[in-house]
């Protein structure tokens, strides 16, 4: 049975940075692209980032380029969200993804984690 573990969210001021963290488990972790979703009340999940299963493969949503980084530790079965410059509108749940599938016009994933909330208030 496939578990992601997501840690790290909080309460952050504008500008500030959080780093986001999903233990997984289950798995063949180094074999599949994993990724994070976030989602607002009232809203879909949308899709933020992901990365390929070496690592050397990266892709981002429109919103967050520039301003988040995705990375993975394939020994420890992690994968982390660093997240900077910060905005109100990065508030969310934030959800690790495992094993995504799609494309670029909509990306899915076959497991989730529980979500680990995000927001960002003075």
């Amino acid at each position: 049975q496939v578990q992601l573990v997501e840690s790290g969210g909080g309460l952050v001021q504008p500008g500030g940075s959080l780093r986001l963290s999903c233990a997984a488990s289950g798995l063949t972790f180094s074999r599949y692209t994993m990724g994070w979703f976030r989602q607002t009340p009232g809203k879909e999940r949308e899709f933020v980032a992901l990365i390929d299963w070496s690592g050397a493969g990266s892709k981002y949503a429109d919103p967050v380029k520039g301003r988040f980084t995705i990375s993975r530790d394939n020994a420890k079965n992690a994968v982390y969200l660093e997240m900077n410059s910060l905005k109100a509108d990065d508030s969310a749940i934030y959800y690790c993804a495992g094993r995504l599938y799609g494309s670029s016009v909509k990306y899915e994933a076959r497991d989730w984690g529980q979500g680990t909330q995000v927001t960002v208030s003075s």
